[in-house]
């Protein structure tokens, strides 16, 4: 992995040989090279290691793109703002699976750091109001529910907002039952 500095210097370099290319007569050459170009600037907003952590995602192999998120070292100096929140984002999801607590911790930072997409922010925001709710944190819970379906606007999520929203129910009416049995129970 290059710095994002890096990668942004090979990108100049590379455009001011294209530039002589052009100068030269080689047009096809030059257009090779702003084509390579391209590759080093995309890759300075959208970081190789973390684009194979997503892949490994999708085969849902856990312990594959956590090897390669280990391997960014100094996130703040490799990664540009945006990047170093899709870090924690994919950190929170790995960790949502046996730690609540370290997956709130790296929800929390993502959003604070910014996703790009919507549906990426009401995905963390999804998974922040599951913990919430698991912590009896209902009202936060809530809010977190209602800014997800809010930034959902493809309805990607809509099934599991739906099923949070049931589950939320669900706990809120044993509760309102046992108030009104112990209720019950005094005036007899």
């Amino acid at each position: 992995m290059f710095n994002k500095n890096i990668k942004l210097v090979l990108a100049a370099v590379i455009i001011a040989y294209a530039g002589y290319q052009f100068y030269e007569g080689y047009i096809g050459n030059g257009i090779m090279f702003i084509l390579l170009s391209s590759i080093f600037i995309f890759l300075y907003f959208k970081n190789e290691l973390i684009l194979l952590a997503f892949l490994r995602l999708r085969k849902q192999d856990f312990d594959g793109a956590k090897k390669w998120l280990v391997k960014i070292k100094n996130p703040e100096a490799n990664l540009v703002k945006k990047q170093q929140g899709y870090l924690n984002f994919l950190f929170g999801i790995m960790e949502s699976q046996t730690n609540m607590n370290a997956a709130e911790k790296y929800f929390k930072k993502a959003i604070s750091l910014g996703l790009s997409m919507d549906h990426d922010l009401a995905m963390a925001k999804l998974n922040l109001a599951g913990i919430a709710f698991s912590k009896r944190r209902k009202m936060e819970a809530q809010k977190l529910l209602t800014e997800a379906q809010k930034l959902d606007k493809r309805n990607m999520l809509g099934d599991q907002i739906k099923m949070m929203k049931q589950q939320m129910k669900k706990a809120s009416i044993p509760n309102q039952h046992y108030g009104n049995r112990q209720q019950m129970g005094r005036r007899r």
